[in-house]
């Protein structure tokens, strides 16, 4: 029951692609320094790519010179991405559940990487099936986002609580935890699953800075605002909205904690 859940939220991205692709934040550019260091790729390296979107973190992995193969279960997050690397004859863009999707070849990746998608995949399948599709020496990548909110943070993010009190009282909504208190579930996961050895991980803290129709339009792809009834996620935007303009000069900045975790088979 709870994987049947979980299957219904992650398909609601599919839907809002081309806001996905317009607001979504992007990756800063260290991580893929450090993943290509933690997992030890070589110019070439063949990797798997769980869930790319609309291709923010394909297209770096490609400009570094490497293979991808990008399994997507949204047809229309697929072709956005198949359109953004058009010009990268080495990325292979396929559509379909992860859990169902087998190579037509030997299974020797030298990674399996997944950006802020991992955890969408039955937990029955992903690790043990990440872990056969490598080569032995190869490596998962598991990078996962949440919203934090540093000492010096926008105050909007404290002031917005009242929005979400106001219409949706039941998620008992709280401003977000600042970096140095963000749980490493990430990491703590991938070491639990039996399949892989003890991992590596980096955090990061990033921002960005969003109009305010633009951050409305960033929550509407978020599978917890989607799947709220169309009124009440009027309401709440409209309201939202309203207090960006209002009270906050018409932007906020929008602060991300990143964790990557790179771990190598159990031998």
């Amino acid at each position: 029951m709870e994987f049947e859940g979980r299957t219904l939220m992650r398909t609601t991205f599919d839907a809002v692609a081309e806001d996905y692709d317009r607001v979504r934040p992007s990756y800063p550019g260290e991580v893929f320094d450090d993943l290509v260091e933690l997992a030890r790729l070589s110019p070439g390296a063949r990797l798997l790519e769980i869930g790319c979107g609309t291709g923010q973190v394909t297209r770096p992995l490609a400009q570094r010179g490497f293979t991808v193969v990008a399994v997507e279960l949204g047809e229309r997050l697929a072709a956005l991405t198949r359109r953004r690397l058009v010009d990268f004859p080495t990325v292979e863009v396929l559509v379909g559940p992860f859990e169902e999707w087998e190579p037509a070849g030997v299974a020797d990746f030298d990674a399996v990487v997944s950006f802020a998608a991992f955890h969408w995949i039955d937990p029955e399948v992903r690790y043990a099936k990440a872990a056969r599709l490598l080569k032995p020496d190869g490596a998962l990548a598991v990078f996962d986002w949440e919203d934090t909110l540093s000492d010096h943070g926008d105050p909007f993010f404290v002031a917005v609580q009242e929005d979400y009190a106001a219409v949706v009282p039941e998620w008992e909504a709280t401003a977000p935890l600042p970096p140095e208190r963000v749980a490493d579930r990430v990491t703590v996961f991938l070491d639990a699953s039996g399949y892989f050895a003890p991992a590596q991980a980096r955090r990061y803290v990033w921002s960005v800075t969003y109009a305010a129709h633009d951050y409305v339009t960033f929550l509407g792809t978020q599978s917890s605002f989607r799947v709220l009834d169309e009124a009440r996620r009027k309401r709440l935007f409209d309201r939202i909205e309203h207090r960006i303009t209002a009270e906050h000069g018409g932007s906020v900045r929008k602060e991300f904690f990143g964790i990557l975790a790179v771990a190598r088979p159990a031998r």
